[in-house]
């Protein structure tokens, strides 16, 4: 239900995609048992919480206090199940129509796939940096918040966030007038109050390893980064639906789609700077970086599409996918080692015990990432299902998009090079590529990828000590490939 100022600002058309079947498939979904407005993947990595035992009961669940020796991820569950209010925290804006349209995406119930992949990583790796685990330990234990600002002045300054510093003073600060430089031992803008908040502690539990502040924030981050990035893709893509319910844009309308979509990357930045470490901060602007280099090449690939199968082109595929996808997934999970002080991160030179953990984290995450896009391409030629969370029924090719199913299909059957050529923009295009798809091994072959890449991934976190929190990862490298069978 929207809030009455989401309403005032919401579009009145809900537009929805066309509804037809796949004839021919060799690959069918799995049976779901999940309500409609939880997705398959949902439900999958749920069930990576309690990949060893069953979850707590609704009782014993704590934010920052579990202590059940029976489900050693309780941690874990309880901190995505205040997700969403951890960031609503970091999004509160004085900007009622900016509040409103940023926060639009987390009223829903989401995948939460990236945190879930940085905070099962944390457990799985804490304490394997040896005296660099120590440092970060002790560091931690002598911040006030993780919220704290690294400039000594607030308000705009440092960006006033009513949801961290309460409501802004009227008139504290004066811009009809130039700024002057106060006189000596004066402040001209006063320290923001800062309320310490629950998620401020680390996440602690009887016989795992603590889960620090600056780990619990990288969480919220990469959720942060990842719904900006969906904000702008559906203002690029004109999508009228994000899991099954009106798009922001077609809500809110594009240019305030776009503007909340930066103001998500901006607050994550922010938030970026103040987990103290240049290494973490590289990494995630680096992220960025490759969302947009990922959506320019599918838009080339749109515009100047490959005009017969080559190595080439499913090379660049692959790489979009990478780009897009993965990379979140990749250098977000080794973000999460070097905050566990892993490797010699910041040319300390303290410490370069873990260094190899820090590979294991970037390859687990990046091919299971792969893994879990070439999926994603392959249910979109399947019959539609409300447990998906997308809508299916050559929704990609809809876009102008040849992705692996198509490509592989265009191996064996030349006459879908012409439907590529022209984006399958005729009339009956996407009904003729999907029915060559059907009768093809193109799905099969990219589910087969998947399982390739997903194996890949399950070898590499198996290097990691024997845990709860390293079992709901080998986990989640099963549930990626089972959501089709």
């Amino acid at each position: 239900m929207l809030s009455r100022s989401a309403r005032s600002l919401a579009q009145t058309s809900r537009s929805s995609r066309p509804s037809r079947s796949l004839t021919t498939s060799r690959i069918r979904l799995s049976p779901s048992t999940t309500p409609k407005s939880q997705s398959a993947w949902a439900a999958a990595t749920e069930s990576a919480h309690s990949v060893l035992t069953p979850p707590p009961s609704s009782s014993s669940a704590s934010t920052s206090t579990a202590t059940s020796l029976d489900d050693p991820l309780s941690v874990i569950n309880a901190e995505i199940g205040n997700l969403k209010s951890s960031l609503f925290r970091m999004l509160g804006s004085s900007n009622t129509a900016l509040d409103t349209v940023a926060k639009y995406y987390f009223q829903a119930e989401g995948k939460h796939l990236r945190p879930l992949l940085v905070l099962l990583m944390a457990q799985a790796t804490n304490g394997l940096g040896g005296t660099g685990w120590e440092k970060m330990k002790m560091e931690s234990g002598s911040r006030r918040s993780i919220d704290d600002s690294l400039t000594s002045q607030g308000g705009v300054l440092n960006d006033w966030n009513p949801e961290v510093n309460g409501q802004e003073a009227t008139g504290s600060q004066v811009f009809a007038s130039p700024f002057q430089i106060p006189p000596f031992g004066q402040q001209s803008i006063p320290q923001p109050p800062l309320n310490v908040s629950e998620f401020d502690g680390s996440l602690q539990q009887n016989g795992q390893p603590m889960i620090l502040p600056t780990q619990r924030r990288l969480a919220s981050i990469t959720e942060m980064i990842h719904v900006a990035s969906l904000l702008h893709d559906d203002v690029i893509d004109s999508s009228p639906l994000r899991r099954g319910e009106p798009s922001a844009p077609s809500t809110f309308g594009n240019k305030l789609a776009i503007l909340s979509g930066d103001f998500l990357l901006g607050r994550a930045s922010v938030a970026l700077a103040r987990l103290g470490s240049r290494e973490v901060v590289e990494l995630l602007a680096t992220v960025i970086a490759n969302l947009v280099e990922g959506e320019v090449m599918q838009l080339k690939a749109t515009s100047e599409p490959e005009t017969t199968p080559s190595a080439k082109g499913f090379e660049d595929y692959m790489r979009k996918t990478y780009l897009k996808t993965a990379s979140l997934m990749a250098k977000s999970a080794r973000a999460a080692v070097i905050l566990g002080g892993c490797g010699d991160s910041d040319g300390s030179g303290l410490s370069k015990d873990g260094e190899w953990v820090k590979d294991v984290a970037y390859g687990y995450g990046r091919n299971l990432g792969i893994a879990f896009q070439l999926i994603d391409d392959a249910l979109d030629f399947l019959p539609p299902d409300p447990s998906l969370g997308k809508p299916s029924l050559g929704a990609d090719l809809r876009l102008g998009l040849a992705t692996a199913p198509a490509l592989f299909a265009w191996e064996k059957y030349p006459e879908m090079g012409p439907l590529i050529l022209r984006k399958f923009s005729e009339p009956g295009d996407v009904e003729i590529a999907r029915e060559i798809v059907g009768k093809s091994d193109g799905l099969q072959r990219t589910v087969d990828l998947a399982k390739t890449f997903a194996e890949a991934a399950r070898e590499l976190v198996e290097r990691l000590p024997e845990s709860g929190a390293r079992e709901a990862l080998i986990g989640l490298t099963k549930k990626v490939v089972e959501r089709v069978k």
